[in-house]
């Protein structure tokens, strides 16, 4: 699947509608988070990438935040260890660097630290809650 995505880097405006299917249907409906912690307003001054597959249907989103912290990474049951989720972090990532990050920060859920070490990221501090699922800080200097 990996080789038939199209990647979409854009703002909310453009991206909202497929980025909040994604996230519902990972977040909320998969995980149980709740929707009320699943949506914050810093979706309309982030950067967000969506992932679509062959069929045009959106497989993954991410988000970057002004300041440097990634996030609300989802990537479909159907598309995972495909390399989409790779390619939306490196594609967020392209992004901060050209917007002048050094540094980027994540939440990490614990299941999914391996995945962000991969991509260089380390752990820093302790494990936290969050919507009830264990999450750890991870960074990442450029």
């Amino acid at each position: 699947m990996a080789g038939q995505i199209t990647l979409v880097v854009g703002d909310w405006v453009t991206l909202a509608q497929d980025a909040l299917n994604v996230r519902h249907d990972v977040f909320v409906a998969e995980q149980g988070v709740p929707l009320e912690l699943e949506r914050d307003d810093m979706d309309p001054v982030s950067i967000h990438a969506v992932a679509y597959g062959a069929d045009g249907a959106p497989a993954g989103t991410g988000r970057l935040l002004p300041d440097g912290h990634i996030g609300r990474m989802a990537v479909h049951r159907h598309a995972r260890g495909t390399g989409v989720g790779r390619q939306l972090l490196e594609a967020l990532m392209t992004r901060g660097i050209a917007d002048g990050h050094k540094r980027f920060v994540l939440s990490a859920q614990t299941h999914a630290q391996g995945f962000y070490a991969r991509s260089g990221f380390t752990a820093h501090g302790e494990i936290t809650m969050d919507a009830g699922i264990p999450h750890i800080e991870m960074v990442r200097d450029i």
